[in-house]
């Protein structure tokens, strides 16, 4: 047995789990936290790492007839010889994980870095980072066009 992926139907990742988890296939369907603009805010939504794809642990000699008609599922990757997924990977994903959720890689970045703004009203202004503001996951950027300071989403601002 081993891990393979399993390309869905547009939005199906979560019936499709749950369809195969009650034939009693481990799946596994990584989400993450973005921020997305919803009526002139920004506001958290958890969606699928990897949409239209979801992870599932079976047999190809037992099972591949069942996972390919179950409600939902297109395929699974590399369709006649499907290609398992190295179990590190699901190690790693699993390990980057938190409340079911998985979590941004820590910014590397030191005081001094300079840093260009992804997204929000101050896209593509570039700034200098100053510290991390604990338990938010906001930093503080000195922005260089206005020369005054800036609390951002960490995950909105990337080493220029």
């Amino acid at each position: 047995m081993n891990w393979y992926a399993i390309y869905t139907k547009p939005n199906a990742e979560e019936s499709v789990s749950a369809l195969l988890s009650g034939a009693g296939i481990e799946t596994f369907n990584p989400k993450i936290k973005v921020l997305k603009r919803i009526r002139e805010k920004y506001v958290d939504v958890v969606e699928e790492l990897f949409p239209s794809y979801i992870f599932a642990f079976f047999d190809t000699d037992t099972q591949s007839h069942m996972i390919r008609y179950t409600r939902g599922v297109k395929y699974v990757v590399g369709k006649e010889n499907p290609l398992s997924v190295h179990p590190s990977l699901i190690d790693a994903i699993r390990q980057r994980m938190e409340n079911g959720i998985v979590m941004p890689a820590p910014l590397n970045l030191t005081r001094g870095d300079r840093v260009l703004i992804k997204e929000g009203p101050f896209k593509d202004f570039y700034g200098i980072f100053e510290r991390v503001i604990p338990g938010r996951e906001r930093a503080l950027i000195l922005l260089e066009a206005l020369h005054c300071r800036l609390d951002i989403e960490s995950r909105s601002v990337r080493k220029a």
